[in-house]
């Protein structure tokens, strides 16, 4: 695992993605199902089939709003990953059961940010931060009641806060791009940064020019100002 900054590249359509994505150097590939408010971009057959054949260095990612143990562990054993990205409500209960039941998981818990609601968040960190790996800050769209894959970005002062204070690394996510991501490193200093629309054309198909300039420009970032707190190797 990346331990000077790391980048997850989510939203994956085809094999085709995935190998323009290992190729340009992401480190997870995230892989979206049973959302809320986006249609899934493939099926899970079809992802399973791409993730089976990443190289052993790259992770794949299942992000999802499951909150119940075996509907979890049935997906992410469908799909073949042992990293789940929890992006909706999950109980303490669950989560403890979870790692009851697979100790080799990877646990990622969202932190969404809707107003300056910093001492909520501080208070989610506090709770979870035993029980899960890592976290990922990203962005509520009160127009559309999403809180992933919206394209806007949120108050960086509350993940940047966020990432002071919690004993786990936190992955900054919400409307980056190849244009602000060195920006979002240099002010956040998170673990790692996620992004889905923002290296997409007017299709939705990933860019190989947005996704070369997002990763050589967050490498470049992470260099100058690595990560308050790192991710260590796995």
């Amino acid at each position: 695992m990346a331990t000077s900054g790391l980048i997850q590249i989510a939203g994956i359509r085809n094999a085709a993605e995935a190998r323009l994505l290992v190729a340009a150097g992401v480190d997870w590939l995230g892989f979206p199902f049973r959302l809320e408010y986006h249609a899934e971009d493939t099926t899970v057959e079809a992802a399973a089939e791409i993730i089976r054949e990443l190289p052993e260095t790259v992770s794949p990612v299942l992000i999802t709003y499951l909150n119940q143990v075996e509907a979890i562990l049935q997906l992410a054993e469908m799909l073949g990953v042992r990293h789940i990205h929890l992006h909706g409500h999950v109980s303490v209960d669950v989560l403890r059961e979870l790692r009851r039941q697979r100790k080799d998981l990877f646990l990622i818990k969202s932190l969404v940010v809707k107003d300056n609601q910093v001492e909520e968040l501080a208070r989610a960190v506090a709770v979870y931060a035993p029980l899960v790996d890592a976290f990922i800050t990203d962005t509520y769209d009160p127009r559309t009641g999403a809180s992933g894959a919206t394209g806007k970005t949120h108050d960086w002062r509350v993940s940047r806060r966020l990432v002071e204070i919690s004993p786990r690394p936190i992955i900054l996510a919400g409307g980056l791009n190849p244009e602000n991501v060195e920006k979002a490193i240099e002010f956040v200093r998170p673990a790692g940064v996620d992004v889905h629309t923002g290296v997409e054309d007017s299709r939705g198909n990933k860019d190989p020019e947005r996704v070369r300039r997002f990763v050589q420009n967050a490498r470049r970032a992470f260099q100058k100002y690595p990560p308050l707190r790192g991710f260590s190797n796995e």
